[in-house]
């Protein structure tokens, strides 16, 4: 049986090796690997070239859909807010995380100009008037009207996708202190 949450581990290390960053995600479905991608930030000089993302695109392209509930992702470590948003997006079976930011935070730091990312979920939850980064609304109708064409063009049906049921989906519970603790590592 291959132990994915090694084959990460190996991922995130050769690309450090290979001048990039310390981040790795294995995509698994069906006991067999799916998708994997290391962080491709540095060499690509795209922001958005996170392993997870990377990985995510790369198994929805394979399946054909926008969904892995029958799927596992191994992750080094536990997801910056870009990238737990496209893991609820793709609404996978589980997300599995080798490291927490306290864990490596002797070793590694990865600030930006308006957050950090040891407060970013404070930061993202914060009313779009109160961020750091300078946002402006200017109201148009005619951005409305785009949804509204949305909703006409799809049956009067509001909602963008359905999730399907997972085949071999099941839940557990964890302790609220599992819970807590995972987010105060950010």
């Amino acid at each position: 049986m291959t132990d994915f949450a090694q084959r990460t581990i190996d991922l995130a290390r050769r690309n450090v090796a290979e001048g990039g960053r310390p981040f790795a995600t294995v995509i698994v479905n069906d006991g067999a690997v799916l998708a994997e991608s290391a962080n491709q930030a540095a060499q690509t000089n795209d922001p958005t070239a996170h392993a997870e993302i990377l990985a995510v695109r790369e198994a929805c392209r394979k399946l054909g859909t926008e969904h892995l509930v029958d799927s596992t992702i191994y992750v080094l470590a536990h997801p910056c807010p870009m990238c737990l948003g496209s893991l609820y997006y793709c609404s996978p079976r589980e997300v599995v995380f080798l490291t927490t930011r306290e864990a490596y935070a002797q070793y590694y730091l990865d600030d930006r100009k308006y957050f950090e990312l040891a407060t970013f979920y404070d930061e993202f939850a914060t009313s779009w008037e109160r961020r750091r980064l300078p946002m402006r609304y200017e109201p148009r109708d005619a951005a409305v009207e785009v949804y509204r064409f949305w909703n006409e063009r799809n049956g009067g049906r509001r909602t963008s996708t359905v999730v399907p049921a997972a085949e071999h989906l099941t839940l557990t519970a964890l302790p609220a202190t599992s819970i807590l603790s995972a987010y105060q590592c950010n």
